[in-house]
């Protein structure tokens, strides 16, 4: 008997997890066995930075699916990204103890140096890395649940929401920023010392990191995969073209948006919670607008609608923005990042994926329509049905005359 999910998948999701499987075997692989004087060799640096990408790649994802599908454009997902993280950089910084600058078992180094007298009731339970799980989906989750129950509740859509979900990002950031707030202020979290015991720094964690990250990338697809293919994601797709009639029509629409937000917003913090380990440090700058907008980006060049488009987005932007912000082309990285956007809106309004598989489809409707004229060409002259040898029909002649009455 096959699974569900995996009976939703076509072939380009099939190529996608095909893909993703081989890259998180063979970077490792690279990594560890192939001698750092190959040129085959994947350096640690690569590993922390592909890490990264894949982060990034799942919190595309998560903006793909209530964008794409349900037409909800948030402009402030990188506060449940931000929000994630904190949750694991609060487990880490528990697990400094008395490694930290100041040694207090208890206490992390930047509550000793601004006097706090003892630990705030917010960072009870970090210690354990079960809890800080539970923190990771259900801090971004319940935000985006009461966010959206009030939001949703009241019908405010389209720029109106972006706005307000841009407005709630932005109140966040403002607020981690305070040093009253207990989360490291303007620094953050930072100096990880280990996760469940492992050295962070350590080559094997990292990689154990890169491949997590992968396996929840796929698993993320997967769910997403199975809930756009169903009845639930066609319900969304109707929200997002026309909701009124979608409404009218008796479904819910409010709870269904609710949930579909929730979800990518538990998503999001996930990758949030892995972003941290790999990169060091968490601070109120993952809250800034901006990277949410980016991050919209990313999901538009790559095809909104797509999913697979999302994660090619994400992966291709952050590539070009490592490769301009190094080096004489630093200063030039935000006019290719609003250049590459509005080349991808005037003449890829689809995005990559999504203006492949437009082609695609064309030429399947081309192909099918030549067939289907080239079969009509063949189909024979109903005139040459008819039998070679007819049977004559009776001339007037020929026919019998009819009986008549005998005289009287």
């Amino acid at each position: 008997m096959t699974f569900p999910i995996i009976r939703t998948l076509d072939r380009g999701a099939s190529i996608f997890l095909v893909l993703l499987a081989a890259f998180t075997i063979a970077v490792p692989v690279l990594n560890l066995l192939v001698p750092a004087t190959s040129s085959l060799h994947v350096s640690t640096y690569l590993i922390a930075l592909f890490g990264k990408y894949v982060c990034y790649a799942l919190l595309a994802l998560s903006i793909d699916l209530i964008w794409g599908y349900a037409g909800i454009l948030s402009l402030g997902h990188g506060a449940f990204f931000a929000l994630g993280g904190y949750a694991m950089g609060m487990y880490l910084m528990r697990q400094i103890g008395t490694r930290g600058v100041y040694a207090d078992p208890i206490r992390p180094d930047f509550m000793v140096f601004l006097n706090w007298p003892e630990l705030p009731v917010y960072w009870w339970g970090f210690q354990s890395f079960p809890y800080a799980m539970v923190m990771v989906f259900l801090a971004p989750g319940l935000l985006a649940f009461v966010f959206g129950w009030f939001a949703f509740r009241s019908r405010v859509t389209g720029v109106y929401l972006s706005i307000i979900t841009q407005a709630l990002t932005f109140a966040l950031m403002l607020g981690f920023f305070r040093n009253n707030f207990g989360f490291g202020g303007n620094n953050g979290l930072t100096d990880f010392k280990d996760i469940l015991g492992f050295n962070i720094q350590a080559t094997g964690t990292r990689n154990a990191l890169f491949v997590i990250s992968c396996i929840a990338l796929g698993l993320g697809f997967l769910i997403c995969r199975f809930i756009v293919t169903s009845k639930f994601g066609k319900v969304l797709i109707a929200i997002r073209d026309a909701e009124s009639r979608t409404r009218f029509l008796g479904y819910r629409v409010e709870s269904y948006k609710l949930f579909v937000f929730t979800l990518s917003a538990c998503m999001a913090g996930v990758a949030g919670a892995l972003y941290v380990p790999q990169v060091g440090i968490i601070n109120p700058g993952e809250f800034a607008p901006a990277n949410s907008i980016e991050a919209v980006i990313w999901v538009a060049v790559g095809g909104r609608g797509t999913l697979t488009g999302a994660v090619l987005g994400a992966l291709v932007v952050n590539y070009g923005k490592t490769y301009f912000t190094t080096g004489m082309l630093a200063p030039y990285w935000l006019f290719v990042l609003g250049g590459m956007f509005v080349l991808v809106t005037l003449f890829l309004p689809r995005g990559i994926i999504g203006t492949l598989q437009h082609g695609l489809q064309a030429r399947k409707l081309r192909s099918a329509a030549a067939a289907a004229e080239a079969g009509a060409d063949l189909e024979p002259d109903p005139a040459l049905l008819t039998p070679a040898i007819a049977p004559a029909r009776p001339t007037p002649a020929s026919r019998p005359a009819p009986a008549t009455r005998p005289a009287e």
